[in-house]
């Protein structure tokens, strides 16, 4: 039995992620639209163009999600289908695709899930659903275990830039207010696909103290899990995670992204995800 896993490009991920001859993989682009110019997030956008047309723009940028047959066409060449996507309340994509799951023509053998989140989760649940695949688990044992799995992520970010969040009612305007208006450099987390406050910090470098400790608050233990850092723009802030992630808990690895098309819009220069 063959199987195919797709994501939304939500994830950061390219269709080429996977290579098995056992186990397809691609990905479903969402869109960033700025001034009517349309940013398809296929990796082969220009994430800094985009950026500074941005925050040079005076009106109102938006997203949109992969259309049902952009699921739908990506289901083609395996016997099982399993598709991730971003949270259902940051974005219509987890729709999109359960109307592709039921134009198919044996929806039965799709599954559909909504990951809650975003970025590195997304990635994180497509290597466990791998893992499942490769273990020879049921189709009905994947769907229990990946969901169990998605139920236990966690996802704490940093942000520099708040207009697009707030412009596009993706945050709170409180949040958005306190951060852009006193110049606080809050440490958000996501949770069911909503964002809060967890810390008020005044710098980057207090937020990023901050954010290093909470992963120890949210995580009982980190012994044989991941944690993926996606980044805009924030290279260096990004590996000064990673080494003190490293150094102060027990991660099998610890792995950085490049933020593509849609995490950028939204995390903007500077942005910083943290996922385990």
């Amino acid at each position: 039995m063959k199987y195919k896993i797709i994501v939304d490009s939500s994830s950061n991920l390219h269709p080429g992620y996977i290579t098995d001859p056992e186990v397809g993989f691609d990905v479903a682009p969402l869109t960033v639209i700025v001034d009517n110019k349309q940013y398809i997030d296929d990796g082969h956008c220009s994430i800094d163009e985009m950026l500074e047309r941005i925050m040079q723009s005076k009106s109102v940028s938006s997203s949109s999600c992969p259309s049902p047959n952009d699921f739908l066409s990506r289901m083609t060449g395996a016997d099982k289908y399993i598709v991730i996507t971003i949270a259902q309340k940051l974005s219509g994509s987890y729709n999109s695709a359960m109307i592709a799951k039921n134009l198919y023509s044996s929806p039965e053998d799709v599954f559909v899930i909504d990951s809650k989140l975003v970025a590195g989760t997304m990635e994180l649940m497509t290597n466990k659903a791998y893992e499942l695949i490769k273990a020879n688990k049921s189709f009905e044992e994947i769907q229990v275990e990946l969901t169990k799995y998605r139920d236990q992520m966690k996802l704490l970010f940093i942000l520099s830039h708040f207009d697009v969040f707030i412009k596009n009612g993706r945050i709170n305007k409180l949040i958005g207010l306190i951060a852009s208006t006193l110049h606080i450099k809050p440490v958000l987390y996501g949770v069911d696909g909503e964002i809060k406050i967890k810390d008020k910090c005044r710098t980057i470098k207090k937020a990023i103290e901050k954010l290093i400790e909470d992963i120890g608050e949210f995580a009982s233990t980190t012994l044989h899990k991941n944690c993926i850092i996606s980044h805009t723009q924030a290279s260096e802030d990004a590996n000064k995670i990673k080494r003190a992630i490293e150094s102060r808990y027990q991660f099998d690895s610890v792995t950085i992204r490049e933020n593509q098309a849609l995490c950028s819009y939204y995390a903007m220069p500077g942005g910083l995800i943290v996922c385990f």
